[in-house]
């Protein structure tokens, strides 16, 4: 069995159209999974969403893994009415007009598609194996995996990313995003900026061989 890992796609349907068009994972033994921030920022967050939703749909039971992004998380909290300016100064608009047009800020209630509803509750803040530990953003140095908070590991940065900590498994996240990946004897990071120009990133494991979609 391989694992795909996808990083952070942030409306970018086309990149993922053509990465996993080259990547052609076999979903009858491999597994694929992606590190969240589908939304915001790029031009068709309601289209990626809707992808990975007939994705799952046509691959039943464990074999696509989706993980919660900052961007999922700010996105479910403003649609509860918490903390919408963060959520709208992060790029949220797109995602916004997306699913309700302009006139969003006029309606009384925002309610997704049942089933890109039940796509955003079922996301999950990390995944693991017993080689890896897939996440967002990273984890807290020091803290035992099975004792890390939320917050980090959708958000944390800098001294995630600058320890050489052994974690007890290779974690592998997106969140930051680098020109090309991140590779250290403890990490992978697979953000490589594709709503930014750049290019979309899959890496297989535990080979390592990356695949990319976008510019370089």
């Amino acid at each position: 069995m391989s694992i795909y890992v996808v990083g952070d796609i942030h409306g970018c349907l086309g990149h993922l159209e053509r990465l996993l068009e080259e990547v052609n994972p076999d979903l009858s033994r491999d597994r694929l999974v992606f590190v969240g921030d589908y939304i915001d920022r790029g031009l068709c967050s309601r289209g990626v969403v809707e992808y990975l939703v007939r994705l799952k749909a046509r691959h039943p039971g464990d074999r696509i893994i989706c993980l919660k992004g900052n961007h999922e998380a700010m996105f479910l909290d403003f649609l509860t009415g918490k903390d919408r300016e963060l959520f709208l100064f992060n790029g949220g608009r797109s995602t916004l007009r997306e699913y309700w047009g302009e006139n969003w800020q006029n309606l009384k209630e925002l309610r997704l598609p049942p089933e890109h509803e039940i796509f955003f509750r079922e996301l999950l803040p990390y995944y693991e194996t017993p080689e890896y530990f897939f996440v967002h953003a990273g984890v807290k140095p020091g803290v035992p995996l099975d004792q890390q908070s939320e917050e980090d590991l959708l958000w944390i940065r800098g001294e995630f990313i600058m320890s050489f900590e052994d974690f007890g498994k290779k974690i592998v996240f997106g969140h930051t995003p680098f020109r090309a990946p991140l590779i250290m004897p403890n990490k992978l990071g697979i953000d490589t900026g594709a709503v930014y120009g750049n290019f979309l990133t899959c890496v297989k494991l535990p080979e390592e061989e990356f695949f990319f979609a976008g510019e370089f």
